[in-house]
């Protein structure tokens, strides 16, 4: 396999949503919805290329509006319960059929994370290349201690009772319990790692800590909205 040392960034961006409607075009602040992670790619160092692959002529028309270049993913794999690393095979494979080696590695920029900051890029980017024997970094974010695992209630025989009750009872408040981590917004992973292993994290992945609200997904109207009065009211700087 021939890689370069170069980074892509991979928007995936299908058309087929169900939440909203064709969604990652939807407007946030009077801007769609993928101009804000295509903005974070365009203002780092560290991505030589930016990618949208996609199956809607849509979101196809408009990245080649703005300059992305466009990857058509076959409408087989924009349903519902396709798995990331599928289309990412799918896509490194066809950009591997022409003349250009693969990169190092590939930065996955989700157009439901508009939050995604430059800095956020640099540091995973960074962070990867400085640790040779890892196969990917993630942005991460601090679980709040009202949604820690340990807090967590299931309903059984109408009654509501902890998942994990011998833990809580351990941990039964805040300093206790031990920190856990949900994903932010970004995943770098190396070449090797997606195609040789089938792997999209690999056994080795390295951990970057960013600010919860940074860290949005936005999946239906409401996220949508609270996304918004975040723009609106200042709680996120974007660059």
């Amino acid at each position: 396999m021939r890689l370069s040392e170069e980074v892509w960034g991979l928007i995936t961006a299908r058309g087929a949503s169900k939440t909203i409607p064709l969604k990652n075009m939807v407007a946030l602040n009077g801007r769609p919805l993928i101009d804000y992670v295509v903005r974070a790619g365009r203002a780092t160092s560290s991505l030589s290329r930016l990618v949208c692959s996609t199956e809607s002529k849509t979101i196809a028309d408009h990245c080649r509006a703005i300059g992305v270049e466009v990857h058509d993913r076959p409408p087989a794999l924009a349903e519902d319960n396709v798995p990331t690393l599928d289309v990412l095979l799918e896509c490194l494979e066809g950009l591997g059929r022409d003349e250009r080696p693969l990169p190092e590695a590939i930065a996955l920029l989700e157009p439901t994370s508009p939050f995604l900051l430059p800095a956020h890029i640099e540091s995973c980017v960074d962070l990867l290349r400085r640790r040779r024997d890892a196969d990917s970094a993630q942005t991460i974010v601090p679980v709040p201690h009202n949604n820690h695992a340990f807090n967590q209630r299931v309903l059984r025989d109408d009654g509501v009772h902890f998942v994990f009750p011998e833990e809580r009872r351990r941990h039964y408040n805040k300093q206790l319990k031990p920190a856990f981590y949900v994903h932010g917004n970004l995943f770098v992973i190396r070449t090797r790692c997606l195609l040789e292993k089938r792997e999209l994290l690999g056994a080795l992945s390295l951990p970057v800590v960013i600010p919860g609200l940074y860290a949005m997904d936005v999946d239906g109207p409401e996220d949508l909205a609270l996304a918004e009065c975040l723009l609106q009211c200042g709680a996120v700087k974007l660059p």
